[in-house]
């Protein structure tokens, strides 16, 4: 049986894949508590599909919405993403080496390309 904890990472990463919704939570960590209406209005998609993305972020515990009256308030609640980081922290020491490696590496190829200009 899986547990709640592993359901709720596998629903966070899996809303954390549509760069849509990724596009909506940034701009809530910028501007919490925007209507649905003002969340909306930058991207070219119809209301009925802004209002999938918002399910499918909720259904995952990464915004809360909030009704008054026939407004419907978005916030951003970040407990489902500091539960991702946890997870992927773990396995930081096995690329973190690596990404040493990689800027160590970048970083000798700029310095040679600079000496090869002047």
């Amino acid at each position: 049986m899986v547990n709640y904890k592993q359901d709720r990472l596998d629903r966070t990463f899996s809303a954390l894949m549509d760069p849509t919704r990724r596009a909506m939570l940034a701009r809530l960590e910028r501007e919490d508590g925007l209507t649905v209406s003002e969340l909306a209005q930058p991207f070219e998609i119809k209301l009925p599909a802004v209002m999938k993305h918002l399910d499918v972020l909720d259904a995952a515990g990464l915004i809360v919405r909030a009704k008054s009256g026939r407004t419907v308030t978005v916030t951003l609640s970040p407990e489902p993403m500091r539960e991702a980081m946890d997870w992927l922290s773990r396995y930081e020491r096995f690329w973190a080496p690596r990404l040493d490696r990689l800027v160590a590496f970048a970083e000798a190829e700029e310095a040679k390309a600079r000496r090869r200009g002047k």
